[in-house]
């Protein structure tokens, strides 16, 4: 049966429209495997960094140091995305992430882990991810057709989240049976399925790319295009401010799970598979409407429902409600973060990608660590409901000036 060319079509093949393309299967796959693992560590090193320290604050100290290096490589890594093969470069970065898996995993099997070799290790992969990210980020254009790079993205949050709720739940429980070693340990078998998805793709060759300039010149195209574009300048600045205030308070849940929850690595585990829960929806949501005339209007309404939902949390001591809004919170940061994605990939020429993207990880990557340092030391020095509060305010505060002064972001397509 015919619809019309402006109405989407809420069915199986539009919201999966990106799986006809084999590459995108074998990817989709291969990301969903090795995010089950990265996502089990993600939660496991959190419950185990709060269990040596008992600190709050030495959280923030950890999310700083995986992010620090976004801020200072992430523009080169995106130069370096645009001058390589993309594929050959993931290659690499997740080798690398597989050693560094298997490395924690030793210290705490040998039982001589302390948090300062936390903090190395999450240096190390702040750094390898400097790198990673801008090729992951721009990869999917080389996985299908334009007609399905809207669709491909939404399903690219809906894997990463996937992830996210099966990785922290599964971690809770082999946690709480056999400690926190065999978690990083399954990690890093995780990423072989990614390598062997990788190995399998058949890659068209791109154009080949300009790489006669400095790689300062090459980032300064990168910016001058940002700055160019308003939406796409409102766009990259809002998700820094999401990733500040939102992504930076999440840094918080292990300790959130102890102090206002009272519960153990279980708790931990359920907090954040709950979040990957409203992301999956959210993404699912945005894969089916991934005709352009619901952009806009989606990012909007989610950039209010954000901190609405953020100052339920803060106010919440009953598990089943915080679950809850901690869904509802993936939801909306899910619908900010992948239609700006969307919007930002949609425009961008294919030869500034890797740039752009770098840039838009950047603020990504490292909006992350400035907030778990922040959220971290309130936290510390008031409590973790204090924490909530503000970055609740603030998210709110920049939702209604956005909504005021720019209200072209509501017509986005």
């Amino acid at each position: 049966m015919g619809t019309s060319s402006n109405t989407p079509t809420l069915s199986i093949t539009t919201t999966f429209a990106a799986f006809r393309h084999r590459n995108y299967r074998l990817w989709f796959i291969g990301q969903v495997v090795s995010l089950v693992g990265t996502w089990m560590q993600s939660a496991a090193q959190g419950y185990l960094v709060y269990t040596l320290t008992g600190s709050s604050a030495f959280l923030g100290y950890v999310g700083f140091a995986t992010g620090l290096p976004s801020l200072l490589l992430m523009m080169y890594g995106g130069v370096v995305a645009d001058r390589v093969s993309r594929r050959t470069l993931m290659m690499i970065t997740q080798s690398v992430m597989m050693l560094l898996a298997f490395t924690l995993a030793g210290l705490v099997f040998l039982d001589i882990v302390r948090p300062w070799h936390i903090l190395v290790l999450a240096f190390l992969l702040g750094v390898v991810n400097a790198f990673d990210t801008p090729a992951r980020q721009s990869f999917v254009v080389e996985l299908v057709e334009r007609t399905d790079l809207t669709n491909a993205i939404a399903l690219n949050a809906t894997m990463f989240n996937i992830g996210a709720i099966i990785g922290p739940a599964a971690a809770g429980v082999i946690y709480a049976l056999t400690g926190p070693a065999w978690c990083f340990t399954i990690n890093g078998v995780s990423f072989i399925a990614l390598l062997i998805a990788l190995g399998l793709m058949k890659i068209k060759p791109l154009p080949v790319r300009n790489s006669q300039s400095s790689a300062r010149h090459a980032i300064g195209e990168g910016i001058q295009y940002i700055r160019s574009k308003k939406l796409v300048k409102t766009l990259v600045i809002t998700v820094f401010v999401i990733t500040v205030f939102g992504f930076g308070l999440v840094t918080l849940v292990p300790a959130w799970a102890v102090e206002v929850l009272h519960g153990d690595a279980t708790t931990n585990g359920l907090l954040f598979s709950a979040r990957g829960v409203g992301a999956v929806i959210g993404g699912l949501t945005i894969a089916s409407l991934s005709s352009r005339q619901f952009r806009g209007k989606m990012w909007s309404m989610s950039s209010l429902v954000l901190p609405l939902a953020i100052a339920i949390f803060a106010l919440s001591t009953w598990l089943p409600l915080s679950l809850a809004i901690m869904s509802v919170m993936g939801i909306s940061m899910i619908s900010i973060l992948n239609n700006s994605n969307a919007m930002i990939q949609s425009w961008v020429p294919d030869e500034l990608r890797g740039r752009v993207m770098g840039i838009y990880s950047l603020m990504f990557m490292g909006g992350t660590p400035i907030g778990s340092l922040l959220m971290g030391q309130v936290a510390e020095h008031t409590s973790e409901q204090t924490a909530a509060f503000i970055s609740a305010g603030c998210l709110l505060a920049y939702a209604v000036w956005i909504f005021i002064r720019r209200p072209e972001m509501r017509r986005m397509g």
